[in-house]
């Protein structure tokens, strides 16, 4: 075990080997905060049937209430990992804690989509303070390599676990009591890791931290707000419309400039030149299409359970077990074996793993496809997302500095954010137009053809309107529940397949530039 000083520590912090001695309780603390976050990231989308009947949520509501958390999230993550490196990442965790309870707690009272959509928002807020908080603090403590690794291993196994365990934790809660509970359980958790936060975790920040960069700070909230913002809006507004365009164009007119600024500012927020290290940059590549592709299929398939299987809540939550113990398994294993092979293969195995399982999703999944078969599928899955996400965030957090380590982190979960948001809005958008494509392609014999012009509307608007429609319509209902699920499938399916050419294409670019070790 390495006694070597932490090069970063406060005044206010303990002395070494007191840090070295809890280092592995401090950890658990900031890998349950993750843990919060990131849960939060995917428990709304089993919620998200059940929000249509209480909230009257529309199709293109619902993708809000995901995205909207997630715009927020990502648009601040520099800037609060920047923060954190200046002004202390234990305070900025704490704070974040304390706000990302108290807005959780808003956005389970409220009674309206609207209101849910803007509850979600300031949910980002405190996420985006507490995300990279939590491995700058990591890297601050394990100061050996090897511990560092596995260290980063366990982080990344817990965050993707999260993501599968979303769906269960939502499914139990919202079997058990209202939907505002999947919100309402955070408050809890965040208050009691914020006190377990201020006991145990040493204050760090950076030496000699120079004037705040404010431009930087400014000018990257508004390059990732507008280029998400864009993306996510897309769908509504079309991919090639004027206003699509012109906000996409300010987002990428204010990176240049927020690039342009970092490499002149004697004191950057950012220094851009970290790029051209390919184990930081190669490695965010990798990051980012790994989370394009699951974010964009979590979103689907959590409906394709509950409406298209007809399984409860917590039943489509159960079901997804498989893909976080694979998960979990794969990311404590990677660091090892990229010891003996190097980075370049875990990652470009894992993704390459990761695009198989959907290709398999795209081709086999059905109404009646075995749960067993499903299960495969899913193991194939996390296998791919631990063997990718733990090897290639120990690769960024390893090139940088401890002093930097805020914003390395804040980079890594832009790229893991950025990439979730731009899997749910353009695998959702793919989704969407394959399955109003399907049902208007229909024969004028079918149910949906001869249905009221306010039940197809419905019909197209919401894959969970379905059900309300079929109550209405007697000996009809199974088979235009059988038009509806057909036509979901037809989307589902592309949207699988454009998640596993995401996969396979970072596969192809690991391969390419991601260096194999330091």
């Amino acid at each position: 075990m390495s006694t070597t000083p932490i090069p970063d520590l406060a005044p206010l912090g303990e002395p070494t080997s007191t840090v070295e001695r809890h280092r592995w309780a401090i950890l658990a603390v900031t890998c349950l905060a993750v843990f919060v976050t990131v849960l939060d990231g995917t428990i709304v989308n089993v919620a998200l049937p059940t929000l249509t009947v209480e909230l009257g949520a529309t199709t293109r509501q619902l993708q809000w209430i995901v995205d909207a958390y997630l715009l927020v999230f990502t648009g601040l993550l520099l800037a609060a990992g920047g923060l954190g490196d200046k002004y202390g990442r234990k305070r900025m965790l704490i704070a974040g804690l304390l706000l990302f309870g108290a807005t959780s707690a808003y956005a389970g009272s409220v009674d309206t989509a609207g209101s849910l959509i803007a509850g979600r928002a300031l949910m980002g807020i405190g996420a985006a303070m507490i995300f990279p908080a939590t491995l700058a603090i990591i890297t601050s403590v394990f100061t050996n390599p090897s511990e560092r690794a596995k260290a980063i291993g366990v982080w990344s196994a817990v965050s993707g676990m999260a993501v599968a365990f979303g769906p269960i934790v939502g499914g139990w809660l919202l079997e058990n009591f209202w939907w505002g509970s999947v919100f309402f359980i955070n408050v809890p958790i965040t208050i009691a890791v914020a006190i377990a936060t201020w006991r145990l975790v040493p204050e760090s920040r950076e030496h000699d931290a120079p004037r705040l960069d404010l431009p930087g700070v400014f000018l990257s909230i508004g390059a990732i707000t507008a280029l998400v913002f864009s993306i996510i809006e897309a769908p509504e507004w079309g991919w090639l419309a004027p206003t699509t365009l012109l906000v996409f164009a300010l987002g990428v007119a204010l990176l240049g400039a927020f690039v342009w600024w970092e490499l002149r500012t004697p004191a950057p927020m950012l220094p851009v030149g970290i790029f051209r290290n390919l184990r930081f940059s190669a490695a965010s590549v990798a990051v980012t299409s790994a989370f394009f592709a699951l974010f964009g299929f979590i979103f689907l398939i959590t409906q394709y359970f509950q409406l298209v299987r007809g399984y409860g809540p917590f039943e489509a939550g159960l079901r997804t077990l498989p893909v976080a113990l694979a998960i979990a398994v794969a990311s404590v294993a990677a660091p090892r074996i990229v010891e003996a092979v190097g980075t370049t293969n875990v990652v470009r195995f894992g993704l390459a793993l990761l695009g198989t399982s959907f290709v398999w999703i795209a081709f086999r999944i059905d109404v009646g496809t075995p749960y067993l078969e499903i299960v495969g599928q899913m193991v194939l899955l996390g296998a791919g997302l631990g063997a990718t996400t733990a090897p290639a965030t120990e690769s960024i957090m390893g090139s940088l500095s401890a002093d930097k380590a805020g914003i390395g982190s804040a980079v890594n979960d832009t790229t893991r954010e950025l990439g979730g948001t731009l899997g749910v809005a353009v695998i959702g958008s793919v989704f969407s137009s394959l399955y109003v494509g399907s049902l208007d392609d229909l024969g004028p014999t079918s149910v949906f053809a001869n249905l009221p012009a306010e039940a197809q509307e419905a019909t197209r608007e919401s894959v969970g309107a379905a059900g309300f429609v079929a109550r209405e319509l007697g000996p009809n209902a199974p088979a235009y529940l059988a038009e509806v699920n057909d036509a979901f499938l037809s989307g589902l399916m592309i949207g699988s397949l454009v998640a596993g050419g995401a996969a396979y294409a970072g596969a192809i670019f690991a391969s390419r530039f991601l260096p194999a070790r330091a």
